[in-house]
């Protein structure tokens, strides 16, 4: 049980560590980032609506079954809830200078979320099989790429220098530590707990995208510029679609 533990902790590190992949944005000059940034965030909004509906609802049917529409609901219902209060929050101590303060908070919280799940998922496969654990860390290490990208830049078009984001993202990344930790301490119960957060997980991130990210990319005019942002859209959904045949 020991040596399945380290191989779950040493997993979810080292997917940990693409969080960093932002880095390199470190390099390019404010210009060029502030181009980059709303295609990111076009990027995002699809890859979100994708890991969604390809992957965390139809998981959740298969395990939960009907209800989990339900719990789908509850998700979008509760980043609602914990939105309002973010932008009452800001709002009420500054005076709401910018509209985009709450889309990074919110970003983060969905991907804790999100994370801590795969934690939790990670450990579970381990504890029946080393080849299911590792083919299960490779699926989730593949999904993380591309979305860590269009996190990190959420966060930094919501208002945070990429130094900062870049750090933020590392530690909604290492939430998965602590599900690996909390499924080995709790048991086999908590893997039934995890396939619950799934439907919320997707829930919320179904309103991150529709909600925070859709607006952000309709304040764009020129045509030129909205053809691109849809086609980073889409490549946001393909990539998540293609990347459903390895797991």
């Amino acid at each position: 049980m020991i040596n399945v533990f380290l191989y779950s902790l040493v997993s979810v590190f080292l997917i940990s560590i693409i969080s960093f992949i932002g880095i390199f944005t470190l390099f390019l000059k404010k210009e060029i980032l502030k181009k980059v940034l709303l295609y990111l965030v076009s990027f995002t909004a699809g890859a979100l609506f994708a890991q969604a509906f390809i992957h965390l609802i139809p998981e959740s049917l298969s395990r939960i079954g009907p209800d989990s529409t339900i719990l789908v609901l509850v998700g979008i219902l509760l980043f609602f809830v914990i939105e309002k209060f973010l932008r009452w929050h800001h709002c009420h101590n500054s005076g709401c200078p910018d509209h985009k303060a709450p889309i990074a908070t919110i970003n983060l919280i969905g991907d804790g979320v999100h994370n801590f799940v795969d934690g939790l998922l990670i450990a579970a496969s381990f504890t029946v099989s080393l080849p299911l654990g590792i083919s299960t860390s490779l699926a989730i290490l593949l999904h993380e790429i591309p979305q860590e990208i269009g996190d990190f830049g959420v966060l930094v078009h919501g208002g945070m220098k990429p130094k900062k984001a870049l750090i933020f993202n590392f530690l909604t990344a290492i939430t998965a530590i602590f599900g690996v930790v909390i499924f080995f301490t709790l048991g086999s119960f908590i893997e039934g707990f995890a396939y619950l957060l799934l439907p919320i997980t997707a829930g919320g991130f179904i309103y991150i995208a529709g909600s925070d990210l859709v607006p952000e990319l309709h304040r764009e005019s020129n045509s030129k510029k909205i053809v691109v942002q849809f086609a980073f859209m889409l490549l946001g959904i393909f990539l998540m679609y293609f990347l459903r045949f390895i797991e």
